[in-house]
């Protein structure tokens, strides 16, 4: 594990109405940068079958700034737009590594509104914060400390849908260190009427965060609706929507941080299974359901604390029929409804469904890592065949 680790810090910040111009004039620059690059790069490619990496986009960028429709261009910090074209290289870098879709451009009303700083944009003195192009440093809420001595090494601003302002802070943390080893490992089965069931036997409750705000958000949606386009009340009614979106996601967010932070603490060996989310949310009548279960992001997060703290994290293939296989004497039952909750193996041991998922995901990641195999899919990997999908027939769930 490295000695230190790059963490980001953020904060939540209340700019002044220079300092909000000046950003919301950076935010514009940085979108037009990206869709003009990404619009070059498609089209030589499209006519010319030409690829253009990010010192063509950069040269293209200083001629674009000498032209007098774009001379605006020129008002902002130009850091911002280079950071904007190296994101570009990047997203091309993972489209062609066929670790994601082709870029799309961004759009005004939809697209997140961010820049990111490098350390030549910024001056980080005595606490304080100030960007280039701006005077006053930025009025910042120090919710909990930077790492003592630590220098930020880029700093992203960013404003959400809400209308808050936000900016992270990247700097190393030496205060990451990897736990004191334990042999304790745990099964973790990801559910809906509990958002998990740890093969302990103990029930995480779902908290159903969306769910909770239903109401008053179909109130603000309707009254939304009901505005004119364009109109200051509909801006309006558009930032109530916005609040509410985020307080279901702040929560949630909180939520998942509790979790996986206990566990990781608590556990040298962490089993999950590899759900496909993405397919899981073409089931029309639990799409809500699972998408306010946020199970992607738990497994993200698990996944970089486990890292952090000297932790392991073994994902089970999908195809492993958890749910089906007695725990206690292994064997198969043929099929397993969803409706079905608890059930009686020929061997008369009676098991919840879930428990005994969780069981047979913490013994079935134990038995191969001992095996010195690994079952964890790599997700940068294409194409990577965890060792579980190799062991185990598939089979229906």
């Amino acid at each position: 594990m490295p000695t230190h680790v790059k963490r980001a810090f953020k904060y939540r910040f209340y700019p002044t109405d220079a300092q909000a111009a000046e950003l919301s004039r950076t935010f514009g620059c940085v979108r037009k940068v990206y869709n003009m690059a990404l619009s070059a790069r498609t089209q030589a490619w499209t006519l010319r079958a030409e690829r253009v990496n990010y010192n063509a986009t950069s040269a293209m960028l200083t001629a674009w700034k000498k032209t007098e429709e774009l001379a605006y261009l020129n008002d902002v910090s130009s850091v911002p737009l280079q950071q904007a074209l190296r994101h570009l290289q990047m997203a091309f870098t993972n489209f062609f590594g066929k670790r994601a879709k082709y870029p799309r451009f961004k759009s005004r009303k939809k697209s997140r509104k961010s820049a990111e700083y490098t350390s030549s944009a910024f001056r980080f003195r005595d606490g304080e914060l100030t960007l280039a192009k701006t005077t006053e440093p930025l009025n910042i809420v120090w919710s909990r400390p930077l790492p003592e001595g630590a220098q930020p090494s880029t700093v992203t601003v960013s404003q959400d849908a809400a209308g808050r302002w936000f900016v992270s802070l990247l700097v190393e943390d030496p205060g990451v260190r990897a736990f004191p080893a334990t042999d304790a490992a745990v099964g973790v089965e990801a559910g809906l009427d509990h958002l998990l069931t740890l093969s302990t036997g103990e029930r995480v409750a779902n908290p159903r965060h969306g769910r909770r705000e239903r109401a008053r958000l179909a109130r603000a949606q309707r009254e939304l609706a009901r505005k004119a386009k364009g109109s200051a009340n509909r801006e309006k009614a558009r930032r109530r929507v916005a609040r509410i979106h985020a307080r279901i996601t702040d929560r949630r967010r909180d939520t998942l941080h509790k979790l996986t932070t206990r566990l990781v603490r608590e556990n040298q060996t962490i089993v999950i299974e590899d759900l496909t989310v993405r397919n899981l949310l073409k089931n029309g009548r639990l799409t809500r359901a699972i998408s306010d279960a946020a199970w992607s992001d738990f497994r993200g997060t698990l996944e970089y604390k486990a890292r952090w703290y000297g932790r392991e994290v073994i994902v089970v293939d999908r195809w492993f029929p958890s749910s089906r296989l007695c725990s206690n004497c292994g064997s198969l039952q043929e099929k397993m409804p969803l409706h079905i909750r608890t059930w009686t193996c020929g061997c008369g041991v009676t098991h919840d469904r879930d428990v005994n998922a969780a069981r047979n995901l913490r013994a079935a990641g134990l038995a191969v890592s001992a095996c010195g195999a690994g079952v964890r899919p790599q997700r940068s990997t294409p194409g990577g065949q965890p060792a579980m999908k190799q062991e185990t027939p598939r089979r229906e769930p």
